[in-house]
């Protein structure tokens, strides 16, 4: 019986690899990236060409190689970062395993050209499907040029599985930021399809900071720094009020290697704890600097997962760092026994009187307790400026019950009236009562009787069923009516959330939102949805890109659905608003039009049927 096991090819064995550590453009950028950081650069410059699909290019000024070196530089477990087992264990370097550039030349055409400074020509190496092509002298600057064509163009199965453009130049600018925040010090560039996305001068670690996120980071950043014997942490936290509801700002690093870690992740949100509400999250950018000896980094081809042998002291020393950082900035509560801070932001601006004192000034008996005559004339100014706060308080409400929940989106724009309303929506659904009556329960869900019992609906959740799919049904047939702004607002963006937005400008238009180019990585919004109440502009289209990013990160849709869900999550009716009979009769009559009324579009439930029966049981 013949032998059944036999060694693999290098070309096959070096596609099997290529699955670890190649998994989509992006990891062609970090390898190329950390390569140049390694070699010594000072100035690197990276060009994409179809999110990387058709070119990725690395342009650094490092030290080189020799004709030799680049030719071993893509023979599988061939490195000059470790020599002996124990190099392993005092790893500073970002590449070790010395497979990244035998997986990359195995399923795309590699071009590289190098040249040390000792050398008066350089090298050009040509390779396709781990297949050496080309090799002679060329004249070249000194440094390493990598040029990366055609990924996956002989794995057509891996190709297929690519995301959009949009998804994979994500993924590229988030390994960029990465090493890019990492080193500072390095001047760094990046094109995409020939226009520049990136031009980060080196400096400052704040510097880079504003570089890559804009300028209006400059105000919410603290600084942090820490030091012990075993760990040293520093870099910059957000300050509570930035924070927000989607993830993708928050970065470790560790001997200055970008590292993944939800326990770490864990220890700054605790120091955030009582600052920020739940589902927020802050900025940080932190290093921690420690013993090589102390972390395990070989535990994933990615290297982004690493082990502490003793993460608890770790996770205290991160925690209280963050601590320090907040209560050295004044950012963490305080308490100040000379004001009322409870009703700080409701007092009133001083007034004339008839005496001639103004009511702040009066205002300061509060306090004082000296007899009891001042105890009265204090508890009665204390009453005053609580009427104050009701009647913000009911004027709010006010406002908010004017909220247009209904409008049919028409091509003739008609401003909300209750004229309008109060005859053009009356509630359809069979199981509602004719005579039945509405009525909130804590401005969180709506109560009205039914045949069979109770019928309980969670605003919120109702009227984003509503606006899904009615957005949605806009995107797909290119139907939604825009109101424009009196004031047209501008909006700089980052690049990321640039080259996102305008690959997805005709679908975002689709459901009324009217913006166009104002710049480097500026839009101007001239309009928002008509079916929307008259808001922010600005709030609103960044609140929306930023749960459209929270969704591509946590779920698997379509770019249409994420673009109606995003801004239906984000324009809906809150808990908390008040709403008159009439528009809960029509809010409840537009879910029940609906194609799905009984859940959301995450999935919880919008409706709930008491019935009379269960009912008569709390009694019995």
């Amino acid at each position: 019986m013949p032998d059944l096991i036999r060694l693999l090819p290098d070309n096959i064995a070096n596609q099997i690899a290529a699955g670890e550590v190649v998994q989509r453009p992006a990891s062609v950028v970090k390898e190329l990236l950390e390569n140049a950081i390694d070699a010594g650069a000072t100035n690197i410059k990276l060009i994409i060409k179809e999110a990387g699909k058709a070119l990725i290019q690395v342009i650094d000024n490092g030290t080189g190689m020799s004709e030799t070196d680049v030719r071993m530089c893509f023979e599988r477990h061939a490195t000059s970062k470790i020599r002996s087992t124990e190099d392993l264990f005092s790893i500073k370097t970002m590449g070790f395993r010395g497979e990244a550039m035998a997986s990359i030349a195995a399923v795309s055409q590699v071009e590289a050209k190098t040249r040390k400074e000792s050398e008066e020509l350089g090298v050009l190496l040509q390779i396709e499907a781990s297949e050496v092509k080309k090799q002679e002298p060329t004249s070249t600057p000194v440094g390493t040029s990598f040029c990366v064509k055609n990924l996956f163009y002989n794995v057509p199965a891996r190709r297929n599985f690519l995301k959009s453009n949009s998804v994979e130049m994500r993924h590229i600018v988030d390994e960029f930021q990465r090493v890019a925040l990492s080193n500072p010090q390095v001047e760094m560039t990046m094109y995409h399809n020939d226009l520049e996305m990136y031009h980060l001068t080196s400096g400052k670690l704040s510097n880079r900071i504003v570089g890559i996120f804009g300028k209006k980071y400059q105000a919410q950043m603290a600084s942090c720094l820490e030091e012990t014997d075993m760990l040293k942490v520093y870099g910059y936290v957000g300050k509570p009020e930035f924070a927000k509801k989607t993830r993708g700002e928050q970065f470790f690093f560790v001997n200055n290697r970008f590292i993944k870690s939800n326990y770490l992740n864990h220890a700054v949100t605790t120091a955030f704890t009582g600052l920020i509400p739940d589902g927020n999250f802050p900025f940080y950018t932190l290093f921690l600097e420690l013993d090589p000896k102390h972390i395990d980094i070989n535990v994933h081809p990615t290297k982004t997962e690493i082990k502490f042998d003793d993460e608890r002291t770790v996770y205290a020393i991160v925690k209280a760092a963050v601590r320090q950082a907040l209560g050295t900035h004044n950012i963490t509560p305080a308490l100040d026994f000379g004001a009322d801070v409870n009703f700080a932001s409701f007092r009133p601006q001083p007034q004339s009187t008839s005496t001639g004192t103004s009511s702040s000034q009066s205002d300061r008996n509060y306090g004082q307790f000296r007899d009891l005559d001042k105890k009265r004339e204090s508890t009665s100014h204390w009453e005053k400026l609580y009427d104050g706060l009701q009647k913000d308080i009911e004027k709010e409400e006010r406002q908010n019950a004017q909220l247009d929940i209904h409008p049919e989106a028409q091509s003739t724009v008609t401003m909300g009236s209750a004229a309008n309303t109060a005859e053009a929506y009356k509630p359809n659904h069979e199981a509602v009562l004719p005579s039945a009556k509405y009525f909130q329960i804590h401005k969180k869900y709506i109560a009205t009787h039914v045949k069979s019992g109770l019928l309980l609906v969670a605003q919120q959740e109702a009227h984003e069923r509503i606006l899904y799919e009615r957005f949605f049904q806009m995107i797909q047939n290119r139907s939604g009516a825009s109101q424009q702004s009196l004031f047209p607002q501008s909006l700089e963006l980052n690049p990321a959330d640039f080259a996102l937005v305008m690959g997805m400008k005709d679908e975002i238009s689709a459901i009324g939102f009217e913006f166009s180019e104002f710049g480097k990585n500026t839009v101007v919004i001239n309009g928002v949805p008509a079916d929307l109440k008259a808001a922010n502009e600005k709030q609103l289209f960044e609140g929306f890109v930023e749960q459209f990013k929270q969704n591509q990160s946590e779920l698997s849709i379509s770019a249409d659905e994420n673009i109606a869900r995003s801004i239906a999550k984000r324009s809906s009716l809150k808990t908390g608003t008040t709403l008159s009979p009439e528009e809960m009769a029509s809010l409840i009559d537009q879910l029940f039009a609906c194609k799905n009324p009984n859940y959301s579009p995450n999935g919880r439930k919008t409706s709930f049927v008491m019935e009379l029966e269960k009912i008569d049981q709390f009694f019995n």
